[in-house]
């Protein structure tokens, strides 16, 4: 590879996968892989193959570094938050009582419904942020396909009384 990478390049090695180029060294590239964490890997290694190359800079602060990773990580890995339940649903239990009196009701636990639905949020985030990196849609059909999603955030706002947090709420339209 004659080429040099710069920090937030994205790399595929055949033995550790998907990585993102975090730092410069002399003769290495120190990548993080999403499942083998921080490695090495040699400038010159041939099967290291390029998917994403960012140019290299002259100097790049640690935090600079470390926000293009956290950016690269959220949208290409799926990479999710920690949401916090809030504490006053904490070990409760959802029932859904069906209006047939004849028919069994179903217990579901919170941690886990609201578990599903930070899961759904995460991934619509990740939609959110491939519709605007996507170089095959126009402008016109990127801010359709908005649309829709900030709809779909706002058809979810019923469930933001379980988040812990407002700042981890869904957002529809009016909120805007």
């Amino acid at each position: 590879m004659t080429q040099t990478l710069g920090i937030g390049s994205r790399v595929s090695h055949p033995a550790y996968g998907a990585g993102v180029v975090i730092q410069l060294h002399e003769a290495a590239y120190e990548i993080c892989f999403i499942t083998y964490g921080i490695k090495d890997v040699g400038r010159n290694y041939e099967k290291l193959e390029v998917i994403e190359a960012i140019e290299a800079q002259e100097a790049v602060s640690f935090s600079d570094a470390e926000e293009s990773l956290i950016k690269i990580l959220q949208t290409w890995s799926g990479y999710s938050q920690i949401v916090d339940l809030g504490d006053k649903w904490t070990n409760g239990t959802m029932i859904l009582k069906p209006g047939d009196d004849s028919m069994k009701s179903k217990e579901i636990p919170i941690d886990s419904f609201f578990h599903k639905i930070v899961m759904v949020r995460d991934r619509l985030r990740v939609m959110e942020q491939r519709i605007n990196s996507s170089t095959n849609l126009s402008d016109e059909e990127k801010v359709n396909l908005q649309q829709y999603l900030t709809r779909i955030y706002g058809s979810l706002t019923t469930f933001n009384v379980l988040f812990k947090y407002k700042d981890d709420h869904f957002v529809g339209d009016r909120a805007k």
